[in-house]
């Protein structure tokens, strides 16, 4: 497996979240890191970045409808 050229801190800087939500993140894909520092697989940053970005569209989906209720 390749290694990308991107760590924790710069993923979350990146997408401006949190680090800690990236960690969140890695914790639900089983993704081993030990520090904001840590340089991810390529594999592992793909899916930590499409998970942001799934979770991105979701919440843009929801603030497009607001919160109306259907009669």
């Amino acid at each position: 497996m390749g290694f990308a050229d991107l760590s924790i801190a710069e993923i979350a800087a990146d997408y401006s979240i949190p680090v800690e939500k990236v960690f969140s993140l890695c914790n639900q894909l089983g993704i081993a890191y030990k520090h904001q520092k840590t340089r991810l697989a390529l594999e592992d940053a793909k899916a930590i970045i499409s998970q942001i970005s799934s979770e991105t569209r979701l919440k843009g989906t929801s603030d497009l409808m607001g919160d109306r209720e259907v009669t």
